[in-house]
């Protein structure tokens, strides 16, 4: 199955692993880190496919990362951020690298980064529109003003705001609105509260890709 190596621009990066792959069907026995009870409340077959297709690519990274995918699982923060822990008697302490997963347009991506990094990422094919008068939910102030001049920049905005959430583990818990996105800069340094985040923000292959990085662990 295809995967393709998603490489950010710039060197001031943590080590990380970025990929992404095409949505597919994927038999649950076939994907360890599958979440049986997750699988079981879908309905749509589409829901299942990006679920399973984004845990099976998880399980590739970290292969490639030089981690037994059997070995650990998925669990998720009280704010439903994911990261990886040991199953229960697996006596190892090592400790595991931080991720982020998404899916959109028909792709599921994964990142992954080294342990003493918090990392978030988001992708949305780069033509999705966002309507103008949603602009207001996302922005305020001058940004806001900003977008309703420019609203072809909005999904960077977006997928950048949505990196900068799952980078601090608090996704839709932190309001939108509260990020100041600088758009077309390269790598930009961006404080919240205590945080001290970075993120960079590119173009692949019809699509808008964000990764925020900052020191630390999820929640």
């Amino acid at each position: 199955m295809t995967i393709e190596h998603l490489q950010p621009p710039g060197d001031d990066l943590p080590t990380c692993l970025v990929l992404r792959s095409p949505v597919q069907t994927h038999e649950p026995e076939h994907v360890v880190l599958a979440d049986a009870d997750v699988v079981a409340t879908f309905v749509v077959q589409k829901r299942c496919d990006e679920h399973l297709t984004g845990r099976w690519l998880l399980q590739e990274a970290l292969a490639l990362w030089g981690i037994d995918a059997t070995l650990v699982s998925v669990e998720r923060t009280k704010h439903r951020a994911p990261y990886l822990a040991y199953i229960a008697g697996v006596w190892k302490n090592t400790p595991l690298p931080s991720i982020s997963l998404c899916h959109s347009g028909g792709w599921a991506y994964v990142a992954i980064a080294e342990p003493e990094w918090c990392v978030g990422l988001d992708g949305e094919p780069s033509d999705r529109g966002i309507q103008p008068n949603a602009f207001s939910m996302m922005a305020k102030g001058a940004e806001l003003e900003f977008l309703l001049a420019h609203p072809s920049c909005a999904i960077e905005a977006w997928v950048s705001k949505e990196a900068i959430q799952k980078s601090l583990g608090l996704g839709m818990h932190l309001n939108p609105r509260k990020i100041e996105i600088p758009i077309g800069l390269g790598v930009v340094n961006i404080s919240i509260e205590n945080s001290k985040i970075q993120l960079q923000s590119w173009a692949f292959l019809g699509s808008r890709i964000a990764l925020a990085w900052r020191q630390g662990s999820v929640g």
